[in-house]
């Protein structure tokens, strides 16, 4: 089993005149991968924490790094996100990688939590 963490976007409001993205929902779920089908795809197990929001931007379409919203990529948007989780000095991918720590922690102490549980009945054997 291996924890992995799953970034994604799952909608933006944009202004349609100038392309200018004003609202970012994002997600992150930290799930146990308990390996892969036969097509090469990871399988799960039923435990996962998941995290979210919404990013308020504001833009300013003259600069020169304005993306408008045509030609905006999930990593462009992903790379707001990691930015907007930036605590004191760390950079982006800090805050990124400080934010899946607190998660994949929460995931692992919810597994062993549930390892170390059971139910049923002793007489129902």
């Amino acid at each position: 089993m291996a924890i992995v963490n799953l970034w994604s976007i799952q909608d933006m409001i944009h202004k349609d005149a100038d392309g200018g993205v004003i609202t970012v929902y994002w997600s992150l779920q930290t799930r146990d991968q308990t390996g892969t089908d036969g097509l090469g795809n990871p399988t799960y197990g039923d435990e996962v924490c998941s995290d979210g929001g919404k990013l308020k931007l504001e833009y300013d379409a003259s600069s020169p790094d304005f993306v408008p919203y045509a030609d905006l990529t999930e990593a462009d948007v992903l790379g707001w996100v990691y930015n907007s989780l930036i605590e004191g000095e760390e950079t982006a991918e800090e805050a990124k990688l400080r934010t899946e720590a607190k998660w994949t922690a929460k995931l692992q102490e919810q597994i062993d939590r549930n390892n170390a549980e059971s139910d049923g009945l002793p007489w129902a054997s």
